[in-house]
């Protein structure tokens, strides 16, 4: 029977069942394919054959691929447009006062969160401590553990005795510090009433001799019989040098 011209046969070097076998086209091929596509949704039977024309070329036709818009999109390796080309990239400005309290917002959340993981790491690392320890259950460990804790309770009853020996000193030290300052207070007041009494004792002997409204006519024919003369001079001394006689 004659071969249909139609179908025709595929080629042998190239596997129809192999979906992973590689392109025999470069991917230039695919590029410049592209590249020729204009806006619009439009058939391109020569970009299917370019990528894998497949073992029946004669049916890519009609099932070609629609091609999707590029919108002028540009590859990696093409170099930046005219426009662009002398354009320079500023980071955007920062507030300097904004940034030092971010700074110190970031370095103070740093620290807390250094300090918790510090914590869970060594309570972690505690338990397991504990949990290797019992279930090694190490008869040496536990006799250290054990003469240590005694030592420790020893060590905290001496100095316990000794906070309380000092704590007694200093409260019997205190109680006699106030017992002086109160028989000192008490020496003041007593010293103090003593010498009111004696201002009062010596007023009382000087009220003798006080003008009252009964004296007062005896007193003056006293001045009267005993003049005196106040009109006199004295030396650096205090000795009267010069008086005046009187009339």
């Amino acid at each position: 029977m004659p071969r249909s011209p139609s179908l025709p046969v595929a080629p042998r070097a190239r596997s129809v069942t192999s979906p992973a076998a590689p392109c025999r086209h470069s991917g230039a091929a695919m590029l410049r394919a592209l590249r020729r596509c204009r806006s619009g949704s439009v058939p391109l039977p020569g970009l299917a054959a370019a990528l894998d024309p497949g073992p029946f070329p004669g049916l890519c036709a009609p099932l070609a691929p629609r091609a999707v818009p590029a919108r002028g999109r540009k590859t990696r390796h093409d170099p930046p447009a005219k426009s662009k080309a002398g354009r320079v990239k500023l980071p955007p400005p920062v507030d300097p006062e904004e940034l030092l309290v971010v700074l110190e917002r970031y370095r103070q959340h740093r620290l807390v969160l250094s300090a918790l993981r510090a914590e869970f790491r060594a309570e972690v690392l505690q338990r397991k401590r504990e949990e290797r320890l019992a279930a090694e259950g190490s008869v040496e460990e536990l006799e250290e553990h054990r003469r240590l804790m005694a030592w420790n309770e020893e060590e905290n009853a001496r100095q316990r005795a000794r906070r309380e020996e000092r704590l007694r000193k200093e409260e019997e030290e205190q109680k006699r510090r106030k017992l002086e300052i109160a028989e000192k207070q008490a020496r003041k007041i007593e010293a103090f009433l003593e010498e009111k009494e004696k201002e009062v004792l010596q007023l009382q002997e000087e009220a003798k001799n006080f003008i009252t409204p009964e004296n007062l006519e005896a007193r003056i024919e006293e001045c009267l019989d005993n003049p005196r003369n106040y009109n006199f001079a004295i030396d650096k001394d205090g000795r009267i040098v010069k008086r005046t006689v009187l009339s």
